[in-house]
């Protein structure tokens, strides 16, 4: 049983899954983070998914860069890092468009 390979469709129901899962863990913390460190008003629900989002996917990158053992510290840091410049950038394009009042 240890020493069988998984056929490609159990391998991406985990990745599937995993990745739902840690999505879902991620929420309830983005909106505590959001909730206690943002200075400005509260973010749009779409905002806090869309970062749940990027959990989820970066957990699963990192799993899957595991099992192809080409995983290292220096990779997961980097891969963190462009997640985290990407939705910077994503936050700072919503905040310069202009939206009419009322």
């Amino acid at each position: 049983m240890q020493t069988t390979q998984p056929t490609v469709g159990p391998r991406w129901l985990f990745f599937f899954l995993l990745t739902i899962a840690v999505t879902g863990t991620a929420l309830p913390f983005a909106w505590l983070l959001r909730r206690r460190f943002a200075p400005q008003a509260p973010v749009p629900a779409g905002v806090l998914l869309r970062q749940g989002i990027w959990v989820g996917l970066y957990a699963g990158l990192l799993v899957w860069l595991q099992v192809n053992r080409s995983l290292d510290l220096s990779l997961a840091i980097l891969l963190g890092l462009a997640l985290i410049i990407f939705e910077w950038l994503l936050r700072l394009m919503e905040r310069s468009t202009w939206r009419p009042e009322g």
